[in-house]
């Protein structure tokens, strides 16, 4: 999500704190062990769980240790305890007459988990457990005359905790981590992706960008790559990294002012190709040590020029055609490229968000319009005289830069000959096979059109597959999109992955969330023959909006989600589920919108953002999470609650009515957007999985930059009811238990003038790939304002250096699980 611009002309329509009262590790195993079965060291063991590395084992008993005639002794020091995600090392020694079988540890006791490395120094991660869990090695030796002693330890393993202090506030243009974390910055806006590319000059005069990285780097998934080029989901060293470009930071791109009035032709063109996708093999040299391939031949661009089809019930249909498509079945590109999905047989789903100001209307194109169709067009938001960067004022014949300007080009005219229906083509769910550079992407019309935030794609054995997506806009909605099919399994290892689509998303039913007072919702379908008509309402929407067929429900989404009297919510963005519960979580942003006598149940907060001044609206944004009923994705009602709300503390450290989850200085946010829990193939995302939050924030930025927290959060229904009062209109809502110290945490800030956007994990946990979108925006060319991601390494760039968009690599400095 990017918020209005007016410079760009763009609009957008260390140390444990855990303070719980669970009961300390060491009382725990002074109750457990006798005196000589275990000796915990006090504060020295659990500083060591806790932090991650220590030399942990367990003196072997003596009798076990009596060496023979010529044996040998073994040593293997004390138990210990941690958590979940932490690396334990196990150190063992040998004295003796050895054989020439070389020591080794093994496993004896508990959960299984990998030990790497070999003879006397072993380590593992710590595996998830829902309960204080015991694991024993064993250590052993063998003398030259085959006889063998060995010792054990006992490495006492508790549930997951947030393993990091909470960063603070910073207003600094440096990404900012926790102690014990690093932060190596990847691709960058400009970096080549083809081999004979330049560098990138960074100074206005670069062209290319179909083979260079775009700008605005948001959402992001890393897909595993095996040494022979093929799908390796586990695979945590090689793999293609896919993030969308969603929009540009106009003035950087160019050597001067960008042109105004009739546009460069080379400047659109170049604007053009910094939006939409990236497809870029990325490669650990060994130890998280990371780089990109710029040659690899799975490395791609998708820009506004690339070919799509369409596919579902729209695709055909008249709203679709155009000059380029006179059918209605192809177009070109995608734009504004936003939040994501990740399907369960290996594809990228990049959701089309802000595409409607783009387009340019003439004021001739209203009389020639029909009353439905202009209806529509306001609706959805495409009523720009100029459209956004005004690309289709370029002198030019080229179409696919033309096209930008959807005015009928005449009364006796039809759609073979303009593109009157070119932004019926955009605002789609769009798939991508990242391992076939020449695959064809397809647009998913039976997902709607609309705003589309993101596309979180629940899969569960034996039930259909779900499709939950936001539309981020104040007062829209949230939808899901259930696959009449059922899952197959054989699907997940599919060699057609773009087929395997066409089955999960092309036939299925669309829904919209409606947020009941009581804590309950419904999924309303929004099917042809089930949808009445939309109301007339205003001068805007003079007469009933009668559907036509499921075509004109997929277009006209918005309209049909008004019919069927769906909950208008605060901006809904981001979609992700708990890996373990399928609970879902949307992230709502904020919404000037909102009044007190417009609160609901589900947005139930306006309030000043400074105290004492201004109007009441929602300038904090807030997370709402729905649990499907049976936990199936096809179910037709859920329960939900407010998981979590954004609040500057500072301004309201304690009032109940705004700051209702109780956050401090060291989990204050604001502007919820990215939302990503931990991947199930790694601890971080088992048992009680890690929720990461992202924040686009304008509201608090005078205290400090945009962000990323991690979370331990609970379940629906874990708070209770409340009533809040809206300085004197009440609204009663349901809440999630209020944060701690324990359960959220920031782990991120990042540079002057960005979003926080785009996040995944490599499938073991190790490392976190983050998106840091526009920094340094808000100066000019002569002097903009951030040099990031030249100042990461503490250097003082040039005055005039420009910032650019890049995506930063995370890792953990001990090569523990991140967050644990």
């Amino acid at each position: 999500m990017t918020d209005t611009n007016p410079a760009t002309t763009y609009t957008d329509g260390g140390v444990n704190t855990n303070d719980s009262t669970q009961r300390t590790l060491e009382s725990m195993a002074a109750e457990r062990y006798s005196r000589r079965q275990a000796m915990f060291r006090g504060a020295g063991a659990t500083t060591m769980a806790f932090m991650g590395t220590g030399l942990l084992a367990a003196c072997g008993d003596d009798d076990d240790n009596a060496p023979g005639y010529g044996g040998v002794t073994v040593s293997v020091g004390d138990n210990a305890a941690t958590s979940t995600g932490r690396v334990v090392t196990l150190t063992g020694s040998a004295s003796g007459t050895l054989g020439t079988t070389a020591p080794s540890w093994n496993q004896t006791g508990g959960p299984a988990v990998a030990l790497t490395g070999t003879g006397n120094t072993v380590s593992f991660i710590a595996p998830a457990v829902s309960t204080v869990t015991d694991l024993v090695f064993t250590y052993t030796a063998v003398s030259a005359y085959g006889e063998s002693a060995s010792g054990t330890t006992t490495i006492r393993v508790s549930p997951a905790v947030l393993g990091f202090s909470a960063v603070a506030h910073s207003l600094a243009d440096v990404v900012v981590v926790p102690e014990g974390y690093s932060v190596t910055v990847m691709t960058r806006l400009g970096d080549p992706l083809a081999a004979g590319v330049a560098a990138y000059k960074n100074d206005g005069t670069d062209t290319d960008y179909d083979k260079r990285i775009g700008d605005h780097h948001d959402a992001l998934s890393w897909f595993g790559l095996s040494a022979s080029g093929g799908v390796d989901a586990a695979n945590s060293t090689r793999g293609l990294l896919v993030q969308n470009h969603e929009n540009i930071t106009q003035k950087y791109l160019h050597a001067a002012a960008p042109s105004t009035g009739a546009r460069n032709e080379a400047e659109v063109i170049k604007e053009m190709n910094c939006h939409g996708v990236s497809v870029t093999e990325y490669n650990d040299a060994g130890g998280r040590k990371w780089s990109y391939k710029q040659d690899s031949t799975f490395n791609r661009r998708i820009t506004p020029f690339t070919e799509m089809s369409f596919h579902g019930p729209a695709a055909g249909s008249a709203m679709l055609r155009t000059q380029y498509s006179p059918d209605g079945t192809k177009g070109r590109g995608t734009i504004n490229n936003c939040a994501n999905g990740m399907t369960g047989w290996n594809t990228y789903l990049t959701c089309e968000e802000n595409y409607a100001g783009y387009f340019r209307r003439d004021a001739s194109d209203d009389a020639l319009r029909t009353t439905r169709e202009l209806m529509s067009l306001r609706r959805n938001g495409v009523t720009s005289r100029s459209g956004s960067y005004s690309w289709s004022s370029a002198a030019t014949t080229n179409t696919a830069i033309t096209r930008w300007n959807a005015t009928i080009s005449s009364a006796t005219a039809t759609s073979a000959d303009d593109y009157r229906y070119e932004m019926n083509q955009m605002g789609w769910v769009v798939e991508i096979d990242p391992y076939n550079p020449a695959s064809t992407p397809r647009k998913r019309t039976a997902l709607g059109r609309f705003g589309h935030e993101g596309a979180f794609v629940r899969i569960a054995a034996d039930q259909k597959v779900g499709f939950y997506m936001g539309d981020d806009s104040g007062g829209e909605y949230l939808y899901k999109f259930v696959s009449n099919a059922t899952w197959a399994a054989a699907d997940a290892n599919a060699a057609d992955r773009l087929a395997i689509g066409d089955k999960y998303m092309d036939n299925g039913t669309l829904y919209v969330a409606r947020f009941d007072a009581d804590g309950t919702g419904q999924w309303l379908p929004l099917v042809f023959g089930q949808v009445p008509p939309r109301p007339a309402s205003g001068t805007n929407y003079p007469e009933p909006y009668v559907f036509a067929d499921q075509a004109d429900i997929c277009v006209n989404t918005r309209f049909a989600a008004d019919a069927v009297g769906a909950t208008p919510m605060d901006r809904p963005e981001w979609t992700t589920g708990n890996p373990m519960t399928g609970e879902i979580y949307l992230t709502l942003t904020n919404n000037s919108g909102r009044t007190p006598a417009t609160t609901n149940a589900a947005n139930p907060r306006a309030y000043q953002n400074n105290p004492g001044t201004g109007s009441r609206n929602n300038p904090n944004g807030h997370i709402v999470r729905i649990r499907e009923t049976g936990d199936n994705t096809d179910a037709k009602t859920f329960a939900w609650d407010i998981y979590m709300f954004g609040v500057d503390s500072t301004d309201y450290p304690s009032n109940p009515n705004v700051n209702v989850s109780g956050l401090t200085p060291a989990n204050d946010f604001s502007s919820p957007d990215g939302a990503f829990f931990s991947r199930s193939s790694n601890v971080g995302g088992q048992v009680n999985p890690l929720l990461w939050i992202e924040t686009d924030d304008g509201a608090m930025t005078d205290r400090t930059n945009c962000m990323l927290l991690a979370a331990l959060p609970g379940h629906v229904g874990d708070g209770g009811a409340v009533t809040i009062d809206n300085g004197g209109v009440t609204q009663n809502s349901i809440v999630g238990a209020k944060a701690t110290a324990a359960n959220l945490r920031r782990f991120l800030v990042g540079p002057v003038d960005c979003e926080i956007t785009g996040i995944d994990t490599t499938p073991d946990g190790r490392t976190m790939f983050v998106g840091i979108q526009h920094p340094g925006d808000s100066g000019t060319i002569a002097a903009p304002g951030g040099h990031w991601p030249y100042t990461q390494d503490g250097s003082t760039p040039a005055e005039t250096t420009r910032p650019r968009s890049a995506l930063v690599a995370i890792t953990k400095n001990d090569g523990g699980v991140i967050g644990l």
